[in-house]
């Protein structure tokens, strides 16, 4: 068996970000939270659900998006391929980059782990340009450090702010 998709001994700090802009929002993330609590397990921290404009591909509706905390003994690939066939029973249906999704799961840390393989990479490679994923973790983590970065998710988000601000 890979090794990269066996069940670790020790448990890490997963965080993902949950998000959606079609059909029944609320209750999609409600959904999502049902699903990830049968594999997960009960959650450490849940952020409050934020609406967001979209990014990216701007021409569709607002997002609901939140932030939550597990810990967990599945490898980065083993909790990847879960949170796709969550995802997939859920309804999601991936036709365009950045589109409109009945449900969207992103891995944005698995404890201080870098990793980078083709199809997934630890911390998410873009959370430092996302309001939408800062402001969750903001109000749930806001002393955590970004293992690459190494700054608090405090510090990344007044830094976007800043350069927010400066380009306007």
């Amino acid at each position: 068996m890979d090794r990269d998709f066996e069940i670790t001994q020790r448990s890490e700090l997963v965080v993902l970000l949950l998000g959606t802009n079609i059909g029944d929002k609320a209750g999609n993330l409600r959904q999502a939270l049902t699903s990830l609590k049968e594999v997960m397990g009960e959650p450490i921290e849940i952020s409050s659900v934020y609406e967001t404009e979209p990014w990216g591909n701007v021409n569709q509706s607002s997002f609901l998006n939140l932030a939550v905390v597990y810990n967990s003994n599945l490898k980065p690939l083993v909790l990847l391929e879960t949170i796709l066939n969550i995802e997939q029973d859920l309804g999601r249906v991936r036709k365009e980059k950045w589109g409109p999704r009945i449900i969207d799961i992103d891995i944005i840390f698995y404890g201080n782990l870098v990793y980078q393989s083709d199809i997934l990479e630890i911390p998410h490679p873009y959370l430092q340009e996302r309001l939408f994923v800062l402001d969750p973790l903001m109000e749930i983590m806001p002393d955590f450090e970004h293992p690459l970065l190494e700054k608090s998710i405090r510090t990344l988000r007044t830094e976007l702010l800043e350069k927010e601000e400066s380009s306007e």
